[in-house]
């Protein structure tokens, strides 16, 4: 496997940072650059350890920056540890990206929001639900869950397609801008 170089790697951070930021920027509009920031950071950043830490360092960055800014609470309930075990299995599913275009990533950032949207609505149920006491313990209650879900899917998905056609499409524009300044200068130009 073909080393990363450190220009591509520090675009990609840069890239995810300023994503996390957004997040609380965003906020409380529902539209966070989460799971794009996953799927760009498995299908990009071949160093594994780092794809995976940057999306959960942004992550924690942004729910710290919730709490610390009093802007909503931060961190909030066992559901929340496993939102972020769910953008790791995102992460994960990024890897297998093969090519990269706009129906690749469309398609993994449709996915991703699918699979969040099912997992993160069953943790809620499951471990938050029974503190907060929002729906009935029950399958009407679990099937509710998921219905008052909807709208903000809807929401989600649309940021999920909106952030990884960003991070991706701007990676590519830097990248293709320092790889024709490198030849220019190379040729002399």
């Amino acid at each position: 496997m073909q080393k990363q170089s450190t220009s591509s790697i520090l675009i990609a951070v840069l890239l995810i940072l300023a994503a996390a930021i957004s997040r609380v920027v965003m906020y409380p509009h529902n539209f966070s650059p989460m799971i794009g920031m996953a799927v760009f950071a498995g299908a990009v950043i071949s160093d594994k350890k780092l794809a995976f830490a940057l999306p959960l360092f942004s992550m924690f960055l942004s729910d710290l920056m919730f709490e610390v800014f009093n802007i909503a609470p931060g961190f909030w309930g066992w559901g929340q540890l496993i939102g972020y075990g769910i953008f790791a299995l995102v992460t994960v599913l990024a890897f297998s990206m093969k090519r990269i275009n706009i129906f690749t990533v469309g398609g993994y950032a449709l996915l991703s929001s699918v699979i969040f949207f099912i997992l993160s609505n069953a943790s809620f149920f499951i471990f938050d639900n029974p503190v907060y006491h929002t729906y009935p313990q029950n399958f009407n209650g679990f099937i509710n869950c998921y219905v008052q879900a909807i709208p903000f899917f809807r929401t989600a998905m649309i940021a999920d397609l909106v952030y990884s056609g960003v991070l991706f499409g701007a990676y590519s524009l830097v990248r293709e801008y320092m790889f024709r300044n490198s030849v220019l200068k190379v040729n002399g130009e």
